[in-house]
C-alpha cells in the first residue's frame, strides 16, 4: 500500500474502521464468553437491569457487527478482483443480518 494507490484520507479512514471493527470483535467476544459486562460499560451506557442480564446476546451481536465491518473494509485495503470484493460485501451483509437476527431471537 502506498500513497499513490489512492487517497490517503480514505486509506486512513478505512484503517480506522478496521481498528474499530477489531476492537468491537474483541470486546464482544470478551463479553459473550465471560458473561459479564465491563463495569465502565455499565456506567457509561446506563444499562437497565433487564439489559444487564443479557451479556451473551449483546456481546455476540457486537462481535458480529465488528466482524462485518472488518470484512467490508478488506477490499479497500487489499488489492483483489472485483468478484471477490462483491463476495466479501455479501459476507459482510450476512454478518450484519445474522447479528440483528441473533439479537432479536436470543432472549431469556
Amino acid at each position: 500500500m502506498s500513497l499513490d494507490d489512492g487517497d490517503p484520507v480514505m486509506i486512513a479512514l478505512s484503517l480506522v474502521a478496521v481498528v474499530l471493527g477489531l476492537a468491537s470483535v474483541v470486546l464482544g467476544v470478551r463479553v459473550a464468553t465471560s458473561r459479564r459486562f465491563p463495569a465502565a460499560w455499565i456506567r457509561l451506557a446506563r444499562l437497565t437491569p433487564s439489559q444487564r442480564s443479557q451479556p451473551v446476546r449483546m456481546g455476540s451481536a457486537q462481535a458480529m457487527i465488528g466482524a462485518g465491518l472488518v470484512v467490508q473494509q478488506a477490499p479497500f485495503l487489499i488489492p483483489m478482483p472485483y468478484p471477490v470484493g462483491v463476495a466479501l460485501f455479501a459476507v459482510s451483509l450476512l454478518f450484519l443480518v445474522t447479528a440483528a437476527g441473533s439479537f432479536a431471537l436470543l432472549r431469556r
